[in-house]
């Protein structure tokens, strides 16, 4: 695009002009063995209306033919090739390390977005220096009026680590008939498509790769808020992601990696005096949880679920040196619940986000 004759890159010309460039965007798809998504959806991701942005393509060692499709239909996307697969976190932090960008978008090959999605959520984190992360509202690619379950209209979490969303608790993923429309601080933004501040992505030390994958984003805005930075949703922004939301039945993997990596969470995020008594509390959730399953005859998540606790002691004992630890100078982060959801969920019935939130 010109303006007035000016060259697109001539930045002390557009100064000169009163013209503010607009900060650059790179939006990363991390990739592992996903051409049919990156065929599906890099249309809509190259048909994004911003001037200063690139697509990167980071592959963790497929052994499809994803990069040989980029190649030779998406010429002008730039690709990254990590040696092996690194999961979501250690994948991103190496490639991330290789992007010179004023933002980052951490964007999943299974999300189509709409053209104008990138603006409204860089003119929000432009408006406050604060602002280190930010998610657009996230709807289901299948059925385009109802929330997805990775994110929605941005993440809480309820003092006991239990992850939830503005328009999904656990499994009910609510119609989106713009309840949920307003800008506004959250707990954590979803890693399917997180934008995020360079600087402060790097301040943090990125994604904690012990982590591998799964709520190791809620990690991070957790670590960034410490620190005294703000998390935002900005439903102004819509993209639409497949995902599956409830973990597949028999996927012991998922499992343990959800209920391992949230205990962590919770030791390194909570101040000592809350988490002498909540993590205990919520290793006897766990066990009712796991025991419940194996009545019914899930033996798998059972073991997940007590491999999971294994590895967490595994971890305080031998491996807390290779997380990465938050810098603790703020309150308490906002899209904190201070109750317990499943007490809400199951107990009470209260199946919505603000029958939980709005009406206690």
């Amino acid at each position: 695009m010109q303006m007035n004759g000016l060259r697109r890159n001539d930045d002390e010309a557009l100064v000169a002009a009163g013209i503010k460039k607009m900060p650059s965007v790179a939006i990363v798809i991390l990739n592992w063995n996903g051409r049919n998504f990156l065929q599906q959806f890099l249309p809509s991701v190259m048909a994004s209306v911003y001037e200063n942005k690139r697509v990167i393509v980071a592959d963790n060692a497929s052994t499809d033919d994803s990069i040989a499709f980029v190649k030779t239909h998406y010429p002008s996307i730039e690709i990254i090739i990590n040696s092996h697969n690194e999961g979501f976190a250690k994948g991103y932090n190496t490639a991330l390390k290789q992007v010179q960008s004023d933002y980052y978008v951490l964007l999943n090959s299974d999300v189509e977005v709409t053209p104008g999605w990138i603006t409204p959520v860089i003119e929000l984190m432009e408006s406050d220096t604060a602002i280190a992360a930010c998610q657009p509202k996230l709807l289901a690619w299948s059925n385009k009026n109802k929330f997805e379950y990775a994110g929605a209209s941005g993440g809480w979490l309820d003092q006991f680590g239990y992850p939830f969303s503005r328009g999904r608790v656990f499994d009910i993923c609510e119609d989106d008939n713009g309840q949920y429309n307003t800008a506004a601080p959250c707990f954590w933004a979803s890693g399917a498509a997180l934008f995020v501040k360079a600087a402060i992505y790097h301040e943090m030390k990125g994604l904690d790769e012990y982590f591998f994958a799964h709520q190791e984003e809620i990690d991070l805005c957790w670590r960034m808020q410490l620190a005294g930075y703000k998390i935002y949703v900005q439903p102004a922004s819509v993209v639409y992601h497949v995902g599956g939301g409830t973990l597949p039945k028999g996927n012991s993997k998922k499992t343990f990696l959800n209920f391992r990596n949230n205990l962590i969470m919770l030791t390194k995020n909570l101040s000592m005096a809350n988490a002498l008594w909540k993590i205990p509390f919520r290793l006897g959730l766990d066990a009712v949880s796991a025991w419940e399953n194996l009545l019914k005859g899930d033996v798998g998540y059972f073991i997940a679920i007590a491999k999971a606790h294994v590895h967490f002691l595994k971890w305080i004992l031998f491996d807390k040196k290779q997380s990465v630890f938050p810098k603790k100078k703020s309150g308490k982060p906002s899209g904190c619940y201070n109750g317990l959801v499943i007490w809400q969920y199951f107990i009470k019935k209260k199946k919505t986000f603000s029958e939980i939130v709005d009406n206690k």
